[in-house]
């Protein structure tokens, strides 16, 4: 069973940034074979995705919310897969978790993410 485990969340200004971590319990070959994806749920709203890497690294997407702001990226060596945040906006705030692009492992619980004033 692969545990994801998100860290970096937290309470930051508009404007501001963070940066999430996703440590992935799964095998080194496994995790590298998987694109990866940042998620996130505000609240009262249903889970939606904000970026995606391919497994390697080379390509990358965003939700039009976040492109230009967030940046993912990953380091197979670490089986990690980071978000990073900037200018941050209160429509943001979220519970941000991380999963393949099929979602094939079981939630984690999340880094609590809140932009206000």
């Amino acid at each position: 069973q692969v545990q994801l485990v998100e860290s970096g969340g937290g309470l930051v200004q508009p404007g501001g940034s963070l940066r999430l971590s996703c440590a992935a319990s799964a095998s080194r070959i496994g995790f590298s074979r998987n694109a990866m994806g940042w998620y996130r749920q505000p609240p009262g709203k249903q889970r939606e995705l904000v970026a995606i890497i391919t497994s390697g690294g080379a390509t990358t997407d965003y939700a039009d919310s976040v492109k230009g702001r967030f940046t993912i990226s990953r380091d197979n060596a670490k089986n990690t897969v980071y978000l990073q945040m900037n200018s941050l906006k209160p429509e943001d705030t979220a519970v941000y978790y991380c999963n393949t692009n099929t979602i094939l492992y079981t939630w984690g619980q999340g880094t609590q993410v809140t932009v206000s004033s």
